[in-house]
């Protein structure tokens, strides 16, 4: 099972990975910290931006990765938005009492949620696997008997999944697919276990021949580095909480500034 997904290289994708991360995750720490709808509603949208244009797949793809974390923006919204608490009641029927203030809270964190989601996105999308392992090996000083097990894990996860549609096959061609579930589930699981055993084995053997174990020094393959756009990452994402926060309390879409 091969998942080839076509997409042209941006900028993101020639930064420096460890940067990328720590930057993203004190974006994710700040967003915590924000009670301002009208600012989280800007930041939401120029990540929306940035998702759509500098992340370098197809409109299909990246609008087919949206639709699960707007499933969970409309969720966790209208749950807050009809069973919160308020006082200036909106609409009430049974269970369901919309108040101004649970309105607000849902709006603030569906927005959250959702620059959460394209956070982790933009990360994901343009970040090899190889490429941000070398750089915390490199930047970040992290061991490589823990990174090379990373890579390996992330490497056995495609194994996984053809090694899973071949069980299929076999047991579709001799036509014992059809049984109840425990059966089905008896059928796949121990040849896929015994698989995942026995590579898990034979990669700890090679990795301990290499000297992984090791505590001396090591040479890489791919030296990560430091660049121009690294700067410019730095820069627009300042500019952008900076622009989003300027605008949510200086041109806010809704009166409320705090809706704690």
């Amino acid at each position: 099972m091969k998942w080839n997904i076509r997409y042209r290289e941006t900028w993101l994708h020639q930064t420096n990975p460890s940067l990328k991360l720590i930057v993203l995750l004190f974006l994710f720490l700040a967003v915590l910290f924000i009670h301002n709808p009208n600012v989280l509603i800007n930041f939401s949208l120029a990540l929306l931006l940035l998702f759509m244009f500098s992340t370098g797949y197809p409109w299909k793809f990246l609008l087919l990765l949206f639709l699960p974390f707007l499933l969970i923006f409309v969720s966790t919204a209208s749950s807050m938005m009809m069973f919160g608490e308020g006082e200036t009641t909106w609409f009430r029927w049974g269970l369901i009492h919309v108040t101004e203030e649970s309105f607000l809270r849902g709006l603030h964190i569906g927005f959250r949620a959702l620059s959460f989601a394209f956070l982790g996105l933009l990360f994901s999308l343009t970040t090899r696997p190889v490429r941000l392992f070398y750089s915390l090996m490199q930047q970040l000083k992290l061991k490589p008997k823990y990174a090379y097990s990373f890579l390996a894990a992330v490497r056995l996860l495609p194994i996984m999944l053809e090694e899973f549609q071949t069980v299929h096959n076999a047991l579709k061609v001799r036509g014992t697919a059809s049984h109840g579930w425990l059966e089905k589930m008896k059928r796949y699981a121990i040849p896929l276990l015994s698989q995942s055993i026995r590579r898990a084995q034979r990669i700890a053997v090679a990795m301990e021949a290499k000297r992984f174990s090791s505590s001396t020094e090591r040479t890489f393959y791919y030296e990560i580095g430091f660049n121009k756009y690294d700067i410019a990452l730095v820069a627009l994402f300042a500019f952008v909480a900076a622009a989003a926060y300027y605008t949510g309390v200086h041109y806010p879409y809704i009166p409320v500034t705090d809706v704690r």
